[in-house]
């Protein structure tokens, strides 16, 4: 039986397997009572590490940390916290790519909890509709508040824009640096990771290497 609250119903591509591995019935507790469960948690954990959490710097760290995940962190789980994309006629016949570059991507290693930090860069071509800039910053935000892979991060921005827009005509790059990397094992803390997905249009030599031609122009002001 599927809840009616699984996440998988809120971005559903039944053609394609980027969905986060979201157990049944994830959403039948509330918010309020996973902050609990996790916070419990939390102290058992810091307490077999040897922590004391009598101290006064660390009693309210179980449920700080509790509050973190459920609200912030993993706040792209919650389906309820979907942003809403409305889109508007393109009056103007603007009939070129339009890019979005240097979207902030904050998100975390499934692998590790690790933080993922780096820039996202989205492209369009309009099939008669267009969407608020911001709102493309926000669908970035939305599903890197998961544990998250950068390659599933990548495909899910690009199927959430074909959706809200109507049109396959989508592209998205990331270049992140992954913690689990910089800060632990190898401890490479030059190196990044760059994914990508084209989608329509961009698939053509062309049209993709204007793209990129694009993320590359210096902006800074």
């Amino acid at each position: 039986m599927t809840n009616s609250h699984d996440i998988t119903s809120d971005d559903d591509h039944s053609n394609y397997s980027a969905k986060n591995p979201i157990k049944e019935g994830a959403f039948d507790i509330t918010p309020e009572e996973k902050i609990a469960k996790i916070e419990a948690n939390m102290a058992e954990i810091l307490d077999v590490l040897g922590m004391d959490l009598t101290d006064d710097s660390l009693k309210g760290t179980p449920k700080r940390v509790a509050k973190m995940f459920v609200n912030e962190l993993f706040g792209g789980l919650l389906p309820a916290n979907k942003p809403k994309a409305s889109t508007f006629d393109n009056a103007y016949r603007y009939g070129e790519m339009l890019v979005e570059k240097n979207i902030t991507v904050y998100s975390t290693c499934e692998h590790h909890l690790l933080p993922i930090i780096g820039k996202a860069h989205i492209a369009y071509i309009s099939n008669g509709t267009v969407v608020g800039l911001s709102k493309m910053n926000r669908i970035v935000d939305y599903f890197a508040r998961r544990p998250q892979v950068q390659e599933r991060l990548t495909m899910q921005i690009v199927h959430e824009m074909q959706k809200v827009l109507n049109t396959e005509d989508v592209a998205c790059v990331i270049d992140a640096k992954h913690l689990c990397v910089n800060s632990r094992g190898i401890r490479d803390i030059e190196s990044s990771t760059v994914t990508s997905e084209y989608g329509g249009r961009f698939k053509e030599a062309s049209v993709k290497a204007n793209f990129l031609s694009y993320i590359q122009l210096d902006t800074d002001f």
